[in-house]
């Protein structure tokens, strides 16, 4: 890597994790560089705009999203396995940052906007739910899951339980919430078998 890219890796790891604390709007070219080291102008020659940097934090996101919680999962056996692994890699994932998952906030804050940011948003969540409806259909495969199941119903209840553990974990801090959250999989799957 150069220079350059080591630079722009740092810094979009800062505003990742920054925006995972203080939500994406918050993070400026200004409050970046300020908690980088780096002048403004130094900052704003590697993205131009406070929308495309914002857009460049959620695409290494979702590349780090992808990387650290689907791949590995997909190299997993289909079926409940694979979706055991997904859970635990999602969990394992926003744990990593510290105010949590990225795109829980930013879906949040961007829901209403209209722009590229919520585009890429919606186009990064609609892939999210596609691959939980293809876990499904695998798990279907692999003889783990009834025939009849509907994958868009099993994605919506996967997810929905994410979202979930996310706020007991990162707003409620409640302290039975991997209990909880182990529990309700549990159940999940076992309304699916």
């Amino acid at each position: 890597m150069t220079k350059g890219e080591d630079t722009k890796l740092a810094i979009l790891e800062t505003g990742l994790d920054m925006a995972s604390q203080v939500g994406l709007e918050a993070v400026t070219i200004g409050s970046l560089a300020g908690a980088i080291g780096m002048s403004k102008s130094g900052l704003f020659a590697h993205f131009q705009s406070k929308e495309n940097l914002q857009i460049e934090i959620l695409q290494f996101a979702a590349q780090d999203f992808n990387e650290s919680v689907v791949v590995p999962a997909l190299k997993t056996r289909a079926g409940i396995p694979r979706i055991k692994a997904l859970v635990r890699n999602w969990i394992g994932w926003s744990a990593k940052l510290t105010g949590g998952c990225i795109f829980v906030s930013a879906s949040t804050e961007f829901s209403d906007r209209p722009g590229k940011v919520r585009e890429f948003l919606l186009h990064q969540q609609e892939q999210w739910v596609d691959c939980l409806r293809r876990i499904a259909a695998s798990a279907v495969q692999a003889g783990d899951f009834r025939q009849d199941i509907d994958h868009e119903q099993f994605a919506f209840d996967l997810y929905s339980l994410l979202l979930g553990f996310h706020y007991y974990q990162k707003l409620l801090r409640d302290s039975e919430t991997m209990r909880r959250q182990q529990a309700a999989l549990d159940k999940l799957l076992a309304d699916y078998r």
